[in-house]
Formats: structure tokens, sequence, C-alpha cells
């Protein structure tokens, strides 16, 4: 049986991978940094009968999270899938007219820097196995320039590059590397619903016939108004 760790685990688009990957065999390591949403998410993925263990993280503390993919993997054997989308929160974007060396330096603090080490601490077993995925999700600054985003963006398209170039790297070594692009929030009941996106996911790792994709799909970013 394989093991998902879904990094910034949540109620929302986290519970929902849980649930999708989970009904399809995996096991879930959940990693996020509030006790009361991880031991919730634990709770009903137990009650799907999905085998699921959660880990109380800041991922801003590299050390921490380190010590807690170690743990999963200690844990669950391994880790097969890897899917990034941790969310500081809405109040923390600013526009580009307002952005600062601090606004970005907290952005590349935890997200950035983040990603990177979860890759790193998956990423060589998985070559050595010739299998696993890796899956970011990002916002639509990551691949088109939204004003009122600003420091978001900087970083979320360094995320867009750095998953492309992993793409590129690791598509010849059996490793599969998946970007998912948000252009709407996340709510359940709306365009955004957390299940239909982690369906688009699944199905995006599943058939891997793609690097990337924009959510909704069909949405054109070119209609959004600054």
């Amino acid at each position: 049986m394989k093991t998902i760790a879904i990094i910034g685990a949540g109620p929302g688009l986290g519970l929902s991978l849980a649930k999708k990957f989970g009904s399809n065999g995996f096991k879930v390591a959940a990693i996020a940094r509030n006790p009361e949403k991880l031991a919730k998410i634990e709770n009903d993925l137990k009650n799907l009968n999905i085998e699921a263990k959660s880990y109380v993280t800041d991922v801003t503390d590299l050390s921490a999270l380190k010590q807690a993919l170690q743990a999963a993997k200690q844990d669950f054997g391994s880790i097969d899938v890897l899917e990034f989308s941790p969310y500081a929160g809405w109040d923390k974007f600013t526009n580009v007219l307002e952005t600062t060396p601090d606004t970005v330096l907290e952005q590349i603090n935890s997200y950035l820097l983040p990603a990177v080490l979860s890759v790193n601490e998956v990423l060589p077993t998985m070559i050595n196995n010739g299998s696993g995925a890796i899956l970011f999700t990002t916002g639509l600054s990551a691949m088109f320039p939204l004003p009122f985003v600003g420091n978001g963006g900087i970083v979320m398209s360094g995320i867009r590059n750095y998953a492309t170039n992993l793409h590129q790297e690791l598509k010849e070594k059996g490793v599969f590397v998946g970007h998912l692009s948000i252009g709407t929030m996340i709510q359940a009941g709306t365009a955004g619903d957390p299940d239909v996106i982690a369906d688009t996911w699944y199905n995006l790792y599943e058939k891997k016939d793609r690097f990337e994709e924009i959510f909704p799909l069909g949405f054109d970013p070119t209609k959004i108004p600054n």
C-alpha cells in the first residue's frame, strides 16, 4: 500500500486530497501546524477506514518539517506521493506596489524553502525506486502576473520554475512531477470545491500525461480584472 504525505493539510483541500487518494488505496501522512484541524482530519479518515497519521509541524521551521517527514517515513515505510500546498492566508499577500523585501522573505520562508526541503527528503528514495510523484499546488500567480498578489507571485512563479525543472530532470527516472494552479477560492459547493480539485489532481497523477493544469479547467486568466 502506498503513502501520500500532504504538506499543509487542512479541512478543505487537504482533507479532500486525503479522502481521494485514501479511497484509492493510499495511507495518509498529514502535516500541518494546527493540531485541532489535524486531529479532525485523522478522525474523519479513520471513519472512512483510511489509515492516517498526523504530524503537527510549522513548515517555516525547516528542522521540524524535516523531522516530521522522517517520522512519516519511519511510520509508513516510505512516502510514494508528496503533495505540497501550505497556505498562510490571503492577508499575507501584498500588492506589488506595497511589496517589500520583508514581505517577499515571509513568502520564501513559508513556501519556497519548505518546498525544497520536502523534495530533498523524499526524492532520493523515489529515484532509487524508480517511482513516485511530487505534486505542487499553487495559486494562479505562479503562471500569470497578478499585481494584487505581488509578493506571492514572485515566490509561486519560483515554485513553478522549480517544479518544471524537476519534471524535466525526473520524467525519465520514473518520478512524476505535477503542478496544479488554482484560479479560484477553494470552498465547498462552489467552482473551487475541494473535492473537485482533488479529483482533478488524482486524474493528473494517475494519467501522468501532462505536467500542469489550471483549475477550474478551461479558466481564462486573461479575463481577471486587475
